[in-house]
Formats: C-alpha cells, structure tokens, sequence
C-alpha cells in the first residue's frame, strides 16, 4: 500500500515538474513586446491610422510592430500620432 502511494506521488511530482518546464519554456519563447505599433485601418490595404508605443492600451487589433526608425518615419510620412498615448512626444518628431 505504500510503495503504491509512493509510486504515485513520485509520478504527480514527475507530472508536475514537467509541467514547470513546460511553462519556463513557454516564457523564455515568448516575444518582446514591440516598442512602437502602427494601426492599420479597417482592411489590410487602407492607410495606417496611428502611431502607438508598444504599451499603448488604446491599440486596435490591427497593430504591427515597429522599429523606433520606422515610427518616426511612419510619424514623418503624415500618419498620426496615438492622442492617448503621444508617440510623437516620446520619438521628440513634435510638428
């Protein structure tokens, strides 16, 4: 009886640990979050809409990521700044 609940919780502490390493897996795989997001409008083919810092909370779910020269240019080219989150103060591309 107690070699087989041993053998059961070695198994649940096996399970368990696995599960752990899944889970580390998982965080180390996950990307970095951009630092500067770009919405697109409605469709795929229409105008960006604004210019956004990666931990904007007003985002739409058309964002992609950007580099830093890449907003400024996007920023540059007429596209508009987040009025929530002002990327343009941030990136200093101020009119």
């Amino acid at each position: 009886m107690q070699l087989r609940d041993l053998a059961r919780t070695r198994r649940w502490i096996a399970d368990e640990e696995r599960l752990a390493a899944e889970r580390q897996r998982g965080i180390e795989a996950r990307l970095a979050a951009p630092d500067w997001l770009v919405e697109q409008g409605l469709n795929g083919h229409s105008l960006p809409v604004y210019v956004h810092a990666g931990d904007c909370w007003s985002t739409g779910k058309n964002s992609k990521g950007l580099s830093q020269d890449q907003a400024r240019r996007a920023l540059a080219e007429g596209t508009k700044a987040c009025p929530h989150c002002r990327p343009d103060t941030a990136l200093r591309t101020l009119d």
